[in-house]
């Protein structure tokens, strides 16, 4: 085993970040990579050394195996940590690293070979007689063959992407009719996700829990388990909320299950972080689905309630000492309740669209029991290359109740501005009834968040229209008494009656013409304009960075904000901190803004709705489409999306071609309207 004192972290954003933080607190010095498009990002920044590796595109860049070696022995490293995600569970890289004469801080080429593909690793556990799914799981992948198996397994089933993880190349299929699709567009995202577009079907457990187990593993024989973690909340199968331990599991299921999860890592005689991931069913059995071979994105929600750092434990074990804990001590150490929330830049009232722009604020709360783990820097720029994920918010209380109080607190305390993000909507599941019960099943989303009800709760109410209408004035006043050099007592000062403010907001396709009145600087009366309703009277208190104190129907609050420019017009980013009804929008200042014209998309226009590449285009000019018809599918932070005729009509021009990159708004299809 070789000794080392320099790591290279073979990974980007919050992952790299987090890596490095913890091989600083254990002594090691870090070196980072990054691609053109992250010259500028926090991992970066925090790294003792840098090395550049390529153009934006992880093909050209994270993934490049001879980049990254390369990058190693140039700055001197002893070891790569994978990280998690990008090379983190391919044997070729970590067997790449192994030949280079350095360490690789995780499993043997073998266990990552054995585990790595879902297929191969389920005959094994099969094998090793740890519960697993019905299925089917063979060589064979005919698209037919695939779908005579479904069958035989019997609907509803899942189409499961062989290789990778983070719920892509997964379909939910529960009839007949829908496998062949569902077969053709899993493997298509496996293939562009990971490279491997071998697919696996399993039986669908409904209404079951997502329960994992931490293992971990040394080169002296020893494998531990470090309890549960529940990442039942999902959407498009992607954990969304984490926590440990589990509501769902007593004492005797947790050693059950962390007997299974340590026979099947001893199966491989594995070594380093691992997760072995189970369906609970609601009768108390459970399934095995996979094993991640590596440290997992929600590992913090298990270093809080053990106190200890599973970084630290890899460099350990990467250097050849034994694990620090024995199972006894470790289950003695367990100890109150975790919970993480994945934050990411979409937009949950667009279908969780990826959102791609500049951060215009960044403000999370620090304390005792909080912790955020995030890539995030005011002023940074998010690019269509990677995952939307942009960090962790985790917190540590003595109970599950005060955890979740403590989590929805942070929330709404945290300004995250400049593009739409998921912080609302993690606020409303925190806050569910159900959530805060026994916990919940994988169908939690699905069942109490359809979108109309997610649109539903991103519309802004009155008050928060008066209090954007009353901060655009408010800020644009002291900006011209700064840019005039103007005595800051004369704000608000006009010598007759003064004349309300006119101003047009508008917030996603709804505009509206606001009077303010303003009765002195920082005092403002706001009505909508030939309406009934009644007025809003807002006082704006202070503004100190991003955040706006103010006074409104009687009581004191305050909310976040950010003034900025796209090409809609200039904005005003709103979030406030009311956790019974949590609002992050953004309002467009359209007074001077010339008459809309037509809607684009209503008029046979098609808009890229992201930046992203072209994966493939499905009409050509002169071809009839008939509306919903399938136009062409762009890929964008390792999603496919699938863009679809608006209106039935001939297709005019297309723009677009396979492999193209595309920028948000470009037009790529114009059909004229039929009749």
């Amino acid at each position: 085993m070789s000794r080392f004192d320099t790591v290279l972290i073979a990974n980007r954003g919050e992952i790299a970040a987090r890596i490095i933080r913890g091989c600083r607190a254990a002594g090691y010095r870090t070196v980072a990579v990054y691609s053109e498009a992250d010259r500028d990002a926090l991992h970066v920044r925090e790294a003792d050394t840098a090395v550049c590796i390529g153009p934006g595109p992880v093909g050209e860049s994270y993934l490049c195996i001879d980049k990254l070696i390369a990058a190693a022995q140039q700055s001197g490293a002893g070891a790569v940590h994978p990280g998690y995600g990008f090379l983190s569970e391919r044997e070729a890289f970590a067997q790449a690293v192994q030949d280079a004469g350095l360490v690789f801080i995780g499993p043997d080429p073998f266990a990552i070979e054995a585990m790595g593909n879902k297929s191969a690793s389920k005959e094994r556990m099969i094998a090793a007689n740890v519960p697993c799914v019905p299925g089917y799981q063979g060589a064979g992948q005919d698209d037919d063959l695939l779908v005579a198996e479904a069958i035989k397994v019997g609907l509803p089933v899942m189409v499961k992407a062989a290789s990778g993880g983070g719920g892509r190349g997964m379909r939910l299929v529960h009839e007949a009719s829908e496998l062949k699709a569902a077969i053709q567009s899993a493997r298509s995202e496996a293939q562009n996700a990971f490279g491997d577009g071998q697919l696996l079907i399993e039986k669908a457990v409904l209404q079951a829990r997502h329960v994992e187990i931490q293992v971990f593993g040394d080169r002296h024989g020893n494998v531990v388990y470090l309890g549960e973690r529940d990442c039942s909340v999902q959407r498009r199968n992607q954990k969304v909320i984490e926590e440990a331990p589990s509501p769902a599991v007593s004492e005797s299921l947790r050693a059950r299950m962390g007997k299974a999860a340590v026979a099947a890592a001893k199966a491989v005689n594995y070594v380093g972080a691992g997760t072995v991931e189970f369906m609970l069913a609601a009768d108390g059995h459970f399934y095995f689905l996979e094993m991640n071979t590596r440290l997992q994105v929600e590992h913090p929600v298990t270093e809080m309630i053990y106190d200890l750092d599973l970084v630290a434990w890899q460099l350990l074990v990467a250097q050849g000492e034994p694990l620090p804990l024995t199972q006894v001590e470790l289950d003695e150490r367990r100890h109150g309740h975790a919970i993480e929330v994945r934050l990411c830049a979409e937009d949950p009232a667009r279908g969780f669209l990826p959102q791609t722009g500049k951060i215009l604020a960044w403000q999370t709360p620090t304390g005792p029991g909080l912790r955020a783990d995030h890539c995030v820097i005011e002023g940074g720029v998010i690019s269509p290359y990677y995952d939307s994920l942009q960090g962790k918010l985790i917190v540590w209380g003595e109970t599950r109740t005060q955890a979740i109080k403590k989590l929805i607190a942070m929330l709404a305390d945290t300004a995250y501005l400049g593009l739409a993000s998921n912080r609302d909507f993690l606020i409303q599941l925190l806050s569910h009834d159900e959530f805060q019960g026994p916990g919940v099943t994988t169908g939690f989303i699905a069942e109490h968040f359809p979108a109309e009800r997610i649109t539903a709760l991103a519309e802004p109410t009155p008050a928060h229209r008066a209090l954007a209408a009353a901060l655009i004035v408010h800020t644009d006043a002291q900006a011209l008494q700064q840019k005039g050099e103007l005595d800051s007592t004369l704000l608000g000062w006009h010598s007759a009656n003064g004349t309300p403010v006119l101003l047009k907001l508008r917030h996603g396709e709804t505009q509206v013409t606001l009077d303010v009145e303003v009765t002195a600087f920082g005092e403002y009366t706001v009505t909508v304009d030939d309406s009934e309703a009644a007025a809003e009277a807002v006082r704006i208190v202070s503004v100190q960075g991003c955040r706006v104190d103010y006074l409104a129907h009687g009581r004191r609050q305050h909310a976040w904000f950010a003034r900025g420019a796209s090409a809609q017009g200039a904005q005003l980013w709103l979030a406030n901190a009311d956790v019974a009804q949590p609002l992050t929008t953004c309002f467009i200042d359209a007074t001077y803004e010339p008459a809309q014209t037509v809607e684009a998309g209503s008029d046979g226009r098609i808009l890229a709705p992201i930046d992203g590449k072209v994966v493939s285009v499905a009409v050509q000019a002169g071809q009839k489409v008939a509306k919903g018809d399938l136009l062409l599918v762009l890929e964008a932070m390792k999603m496919e999306f699938r863009l679809q005729a608006p209106v039935a009509g001939m297709v005019e021009l297309v723009t677009a071609s396979a492999g193209a990159q595309v920028g948000l708004r470009q037009l790529l299809v114009q059909i004229t309207p039929a009749g």
